[in-house]
């Protein structure tokens, strides 16, 4: 499998990690364990791929402040919450926050195994929605600063000729400005383009 098909197990109980490595790797997943959140923090980066399975009690860090931290620090993996001390309130807090269920030990295995599977098939979207990113950043990076006024006037409906005006410039020089805005961006069109300054401007 995939390394986005790893899951992240982080619970400070031994048998607990134990029993559901054992359900995991059995289903044909890579699993890596945790006894705490720092521990886990502390081999985790921006190029961590999968998801989390993860406490709410823990000593020191519980489980909803990991997952504020991971936030915090822009890392964006699902997060599925076990626990089997869960509280209507934490369990709004943490599903507010972005968890993608909270579940109360004892948990079934099939039900375990099915949301593993819908985190890791979201964990592949939300990488291509980063790799798209950084595609489109990569490129709108490469345009000079005229390129790009160019480009903002001609996304908002603008012609040419209204361009050249507004930046006191030559039509043949918008023109060109304009050609070289499609070659950096690999864009088809003005549409394609549009939404490409529309996609990096939500971000």
């Amino acid at each position: 499998m995939s390394d986005i098909s790893k899951v992240f197990i982080v619970d400070d109980d031994a048998s607990v990690r134990d029993s559901i490595s054992m359900l995991l790797e059995a289903a044909g997943y890579t699993v890596a364990t945790f006894p705490s959140a720092d521990e886990f923090l502390a081999v985790c980066t921006h190029d961590t791929r999968g998801c989390i399975i993860l406490d709410v009690n823990m000593p020191d860090m519980d489980g909803p402040a990991l997952q504020e931290e991971l936030t915090r620090r822009g890392l964006r993996m699902p997060v599925i919450f076990l626990s089997g001390q869960g509280t209507i309130p934490i369990t709004v807090r943490t599903l507010k926050a972005g968890a993608m269920d909270f579940l109360t030990k004892p948990v079934k295995g099939t039900v375990l195994l099915a949301r593993v599977q819908e985190a890791l098939e979201q964990c592949s979207i939300l990488q291509k929605q980063a790799d798209t990113s950084h595609s489109i950043d990569a490129r709108l990076a490469l345009l000079t600063e005229r390129e790009r006024e160019v480009l903002n006037l001609a996304v908002l409906g603008h012609t040419s000729k209204e361009i050249a005006q507004r930046l006191d410039i030559s039509y043949r020089t918008v023109e060109i400005h304009r050609a070289h805005v499609m070659q950096k961006t690999g864009a088809s069109n003005m549409l394609e383009l549009a939404r490409m300054t529309t996609h990096q401007a939500t971000l």
